[in-house]
C-alpha cells in the first residue's frame, strides 16, 4: 500500500492507497515544530486503529507547503516505515509543464492537484479550486500547462480574522446560509463569509476562463475541506475532495 501526505499550514491530509483506491483518508492538525517521533507515532496509530498493519505501508509520497516540518517527516518515514519518502519537488516526473514566470514558487500542492485533474479530464482545460488555508484557483491548460493561480484567504482564515481584529465578532460555524440578509450576529457573519467567497469565486473563474480559455469552456473543479458547501451553486463541472492525494499517487507511479 502507498502512504500519501499532504502537508498544509492548517492540516496534514493523509490517504492509504490500495490497488488504485483510497482506502483510507484522515487529518492531522499541522504542529509547527513537530518532531519526528510525534509524527510518526501518529501515523502508525491512526493505521492501528484502521486495522492496517505497519509494514503494510511500502511507498510514501509528500508534497508539502511547510519546510520546517519536511525534515521531521523524512525522518519519521525511514525511522518508523523504512521507507525513503518522495517530495514532490522541482526535478520530480510530474508530466506538467509549469509555465508560470518563477516555477520555483509554485507549491507543491498546486502541482499535486494539478496531475490529479489532468488524469481525470486529459486533453480539457481545466480550473481547479481548492479550499485549504488559503482558497486556491489555478488554470491548466488542455496541454498539461500549468498556467498560473490566484490566491485568496480561506473561509476560516477569514473568519480568524474577524474574530482577532475585532471586539464583538466571535468565531462561528461555517456553514451555507439560508439568507443573504442575517437577522443576528452569527447569521452575518456567516452569511458575509459565505458569499463574499462565492462572488470571488464566481468573478475569479470568469476571469480566468475568459483570459485563458476564450474558445472553449473549461473544466471546473472543487476540492479542499469547505468544496462541499458550494456544490449547489453551479460552479463546478465536479467536487473531487481527495485530488491532491490522487495527484500524489499518481506521481510516486510514474516515478517508480
Amino acid at each position: 500500500m502507498i502512504l500519501c501526505l499532504d502537508v498544509g499550514n492548517t492540516h496534514i491530509l493523509g490517504g492509504v492507497f490500495e490497488q488504485d483506491k483510497i482506502k483510507l483518508h484522515f487529518r492531522y492538525e499541522t504542529q509547527q515544530g513537530g518532531t519526528s517521533d510525534q509524527l510518526g507515532i501518529f501515523l502508525k496509530n491512526v493505521l492501528k486503529e484502521n486495522n492496517l498493519p505497519n509494514d503494510s505501508i511500502s511507498q510514501i509520497a509528500i508534497c508539502s507547503v511547510v519546510p520546517s516540518l519536511d525534515y521531521s517527516l523524512r525522518a519519521a518515514c525511514i525511522k518508523y516505515f523504512n521507507t525513503e519518502p518522495l517530495f514532490l519537488a522541482m526535478g520530480v516526473k510530474t508530466g506538467i509543464k509549469i509555465k508560470t514566470k518563477n516555477p520555483n514558487e509554485t507549491g507543491a500542492d498546486l502541482v499535486a492537484t494539478a496531475i490529479g485533474a489532468v488524469f481525470h479530464y486529459p486533453k480539457q482545460n481545466i480550473i481547479i479550486a481548492d479550499f485549504g488555508t488559503a482558497t486556491t484557483l489555478a488554470a491548466i491548460s488542455a496541454d498539461k500547462e500549468f498556467l498560473g493561480a490566484a490566491f485568496l484567504p480561506g473561509i476560516r482564515l477569514a473568519m480568524n480574522a474577524l474574530e482577532t481584529h475585532t471586539s464583538k465578532l466571535s468565531a462561528v460555524e461555517i456553514i451555507k446560509p439560508t439568507h443573504v440578509i442575517g437577522t443576528t450576529t452569527k447569521e452575518s457573519i456567516q452569511s458575509g463569509l459565505y458569499h463574499s467567497h462565492l462572488g470571488a469565486l464566481r468573478e475569479i473563474i470568469a476571469g480566468m476562463a475568459k483570459e485563458a480559455f476564450p474558445n472553449a469552456e473549461p473544466v471546473v473543479l472543487g476540492t479542499g475541506g469547505f468544496a462541499h458547501l458550494f456544490k449547489d451553486e453551479k460552479i463546478f463541472t465536479k467536487i473531487m475532495p481527495n485530488l491532491v492525494l490522487e495527484g500524489l499517487y499518481l506521481t510516486l507511479k510514474n516515478n517508480q
